[in-house]
């Protein structure tokens, strides 16, 4: 039988030695086709307990193990804490796991930890105790507390309700399965979804009741920018709606991304350019009806589908998050035409990059108005938007507000 341990630890020793995304590790890892399910979840189930599992190694060491030893810890305890496996068939397979990797000398400490380990004491402080119970980190925790005060608890406790599909046709013989219908046409939450023969036939596609919540914003017109567009889902959706789609992306290998979803899904009318949105094009000046900035931002918001944004993500990129966020929104906005509109998005939920940007921008731009949309999807209205929130918003966390030029 093979060691259920080896995958995952192949895995998670890109993401923490090699600081891989997630679901870059799992694309690049020859996983093992019968368990790639049970792979997977304990791999996302490692990150998004990563905190809570530092906290155990932390309370049962006086000093921190070897990362490969870590690694193997950690996905030793998730599966005895989380997934209530026999506790002598873990620590069997994470001894082995131990002397496959050429530690042989930390297998009898391995051994002890996982026989004899406790879990760590509960922290005096509030803010501490929630950083432990959710495995946040403690900036996000206070920062969530500082804006939401006590819905903070909800945000970080929402969970992701499954996989988002939206479809062209034939639906039928999927929503036999059990699902949860959003507001959209043809977008349904799936608790699982496996892809077939229509996902390439163009009969369906992944795609965020976020990324479809923000496409059912957008008016229709004759020519829209996508200004950051990859993976292309919205550009997609969004040309049925524009004569004519021009959709950006800074890097080549996403501007690749967008140009093979736009094939697999059979349209013509979107143009793709490897660009980058922060600087000004003036082949684009006042040439749009629409201007679409779903910005680079912490993702803060679906940390529920990607629990490595805990991980990788840090108090001090929040600042310079939003400095990239109002960079391209006032590059962008030159690009629009008189009587035009500028839609600003992001996937986070903190205000420093929603509201804050929204009104450094209109402060430096006297030539927009703000005009908020509308959306059936649940949510809150901000000073200077729509606020989304994963646990009124179908599991989704992000931020749209619209700008029209005078």
């Amino acid at each position: 039988m093979t060691n259920p341990l080896t995958d995952p630890y192949l895995v998670l020793s890109k993401v923490y030695k090699e600081g891989a995304y997630l679901k870059q590790a799992i694309s690049s890892v020859p996983i093992e086709p019968l368990n790639k399910a049970r792979t997977v979840k304990i791999c996302y189930g490692v990150m998004e307990k990563d905190i809570f599992l530092e906290a155990v190694i932390a309370e049962n060491v006086q000093r921190q193990p070897k990362s490969a030893i870590k690694i193997i810890l950690k996905i030793a305890v998730y599966m005895l804490e989380f997934l209530g496996k026999r506790d002598y068939m873990v620590v069997d397979y994470a001894v082995e796991l131990t002397k496959k990797t050429g530690k042989e000398g930390a297998a009898g400490f391995v051994n002890a930890f996982l026989r004899s380990y406790k879990l760590p004491r509960v922290p005096e402080s509030a803010d501490a105790r929630l950083s432990l119970e959710y495995s946040a980190p403690l900036w996000l925790v206070k920062k969530l507390k500082r804006s939401y005060k006590g819905e903070a608890e909800k945000i970080l406790g929402a969970e992701s309700l499954g996989v988002c599909v939206r479809f062209e046709r034939n639906s039928e013989k999927y929503l036999e399965k059990p699902h949860t219908d959003t507001p959209f046409k043809d977008v349904y939450i799936f608790k699982n979804f496996t892809r077939d023969e229509g996902f390439f036939a163009g009969d369906y596609t992944f795609q965020s009741v976020g990324s479809a919540a923000i496409c059912n914003a957008v008016m229709p017109g004759g020519s829209l920018l996508d200004a950051c567009a990859a993976p292309g889902g919205k550009s997609v959706l969004l040309s049925k709606k524009f004569e004519s789609v021009t959709s950006c992306e800074l890097y080549a290998h996403r501007a690749a991304l967008i140009e093979e979803y736009v094939r697999r899904m059979g349209v013509k009318n979107v143009r793709v350019m490897h660009t980058d949105s922060a600087v000004f094009n003036p082949d684009f000046e006042e040439k749009f009806d629409a201007v679409l900035v779903d910005a680079p931002c912490s993702g803060t918001g679906v940390i529920n589908e990607n629990p490595d944004i805990k991980f990788f993500r840090k108090e001090s990129d929040i600042e310079n998050l939003s400095r990239v966020q109002l960079e391209i929104l006032l590059n962008c906005a030159r690009y629009v035409k008189t009587g035009g509109s500028l839609y600003y998005s992001t996937c986070s939920v903190l205000p420093e990059e929603n509201d804050s940007v929204a009104y450094e921008f209109l402060h430096a731009n006297s030539g927009f108005e703000l005009d908020i949309p509308d959306s059936p999807l649940g949510h809150a209205v901000t000073k200077f938007g729509l606020q989304f929130l994963p646990h009124i918003s179908l599991g989704a966390g992000f931020f749209l507000t619209r700008f029209l030029k005078k």
